[in-house]
């Protein structure tokens, strides 16, 4: 109880940290819708005008709940970990890991709370005026109303559970990159493999047919595809308890695999820099 209190103490005091930078994230909110309406017009134009304008009605995807999907996908994508926190790579970076096994607190659950509050900060700055200006926007490249409420229920509620999976992956590249001393490269290809294979740059029901099992099954579908296929109906509110059961057993994993791969690198550290 008293490690729990503790690192729910240190998300809100990261949490709150982080959204003090007001302008960085309107700055990045602007990138964002910028970055949504190129999608939707790229989209716009193969489902109008492509030689196979049908293909993405067979794949179970109409135009307008595409346009729905990049809009959430937007916003779900902020808490994708892609990056380490800054405050953590710099003290690993800086050798002052330390001083935070110092601390009388499980380390990996201490690193555990500040990057959920780093992977929830960027949702409301950046996410809330995404979410306005989808709203606000032309019917033909806005973001639709749920398909219905128990819909936004399970959307709501699989999206708490993905900000779960996002840190559990986040820790689990944290620690991986505790264990090596010549740079990030191997850390930023671990977390673009999920980001691809979140739905992130195409939505999961667009590939192709032979893979929707093994992507609807594998990890990163969790951060955000399955979420959005609750709210436009391209999975039913039955399928909540399955999608929910499948999100929290990958974020098990992660953090059995990050803690173990944490506790062992830390019996035999090696402090550098200063």
């Amino acid at each position: 109880m008293k490690t729990l209190k503790a690192c729910l103490s240190i998300f809100r005091i990261k949490t709150a940290e982080g959204l003090q930078y007001r302008m960085a994230g309107l700055a990045g909110a602007t990138t964002s819708i910028f970055w949504a309406l190129i999608e939707i017009t790229i989209y716009t134009v193969f489902y109008k005008y492509s030689d196979q304008h049908n293909a993405g009605i067979i794949a179970g995807l109409s135009l307008k709940q595409v346009v729905s999907y990049v809009w959430l996908a937007e916003l779900l994508h902020l808490m994708q970990p892609f990056n380490i926190d800054g405050d953590i790579l710099g003290k690993i970076n800086n050798g002052d890991v330390g001083i935070e096994m110092c601390r009388p607190l499980d380390l990996y659950f201490h690193w555990f709370a500040k990057t959920a509050a780093s992977r929830l900060t960027p949702v409301v700055w950046r996410g809330i005026p995404i979410l306005i200006f989808s709203l606000i926007m032309p019917e033909s490249c806005g973001l639709s109303a749920p398909a219905s409420f128990q819909g936004l229920i399970c959307f709501l509620v699989s999206a708490a559970s993905a900000l779960l999976l996002c840190t559990s992956y986040g820790m689990l590249a944290c620690s991986i990159r505790l264990s090596i001393a010549w740079g990030d490269g191997p850390v930023y290809i671990i977390v673009l493999i999920g980001g691809v294979l979140s739905g992130s740059y195409l939505p999961l029901q667009l590939w192709p047919e032979f893979l929707q099992d093994f992507l609807i099954l594998q990890p990163f579908a969790g951060y955000l595809d399955i979420p959005v296929r609750f709210y436009i109906g391209a999975l039913a509110p039955d399928n909540i308890f399955h999608a929910l059961g499948l999100q929290m057993f990958w974020s098990v994993i992660f953090i059995a695999a990050g803690r173990f791969l944490m506790t062992r690198r830390l019996k035999r550290i090696i402090i550098q820099g200063g």
